[in-house]
């Protein structure tokens, strides 16, 4: 869900859609990271290794901040890739992901997210973006028990935050 409200939301803040693809990715993988984190699954990475990489990146990258996270980048010869751990992500890749998940629904549920995304200007969707996010995400258990769980989409919800 997260990876492609990301993305849709990259696409409207002016970003291609290969770049908002990877984007998207990096943004839920970000997000995922800090919630296992916070729900003891793993350990974070010790800080010479974290230090190690900002470093790294500041060199010879950029970042984009998209839904309050500020995602590593490269440009490439084919536009910005965001970074999953020190490599590009692949746009086909996150394409192949968001089919599987989402299904024949995955051109309606996009749609409205486009919809929504397009409801709004760009600086204002850029403020907003997550808390638009947490207004139609799926329920699911808190914790532990609610880590990798499906909820229900309802895309009424999310068109009617167009409105």
């Amino acid at each position: 869900m997260l990876t492609l409200w990301a993305a849709v939301v990259a696409e409207r803040l002016g970003f291609d859609h290969r770049e908002a693809l990877t984007l998207g990715r990096a943004v839920a993988g970000l997000n995922a990271y800090s919630k296992g984190n916070a729900l003891g699954l793993f350990a974070p990475t010790p800080k010479e290794v974290h230090e190690r990489r900002r470093k790294m990146r500041a060199a010879e990258g950029v970042t984009v901040d998209l839904l309050q996270r500020a995602i590593p980048c490269v440009r490439s010869d084919d536009g910005i890739r965001a970074l999953s751990g020190d490599q590009p992500i692949n746009p086909a890749s996150v394409d192949r992901y968001l089919a599987s998940k989402f299904g024949r629904a995955l051109g309606e549920v996009r749609d409205a997210m486009t919809a929504l995304a397009r409801s709004m200007t760009p600086t204002r969707l850029a403020a907003c973006a997550y808390q638009l996010y947490e207004e139609f995400r799926p329920t699911v258990p808190a914790g532990v028990k609610g880590w990798g769980a499906a909820g229900i989409l309802s895309i009424d919800k999310i068109r009617s935050l167009a409105r």
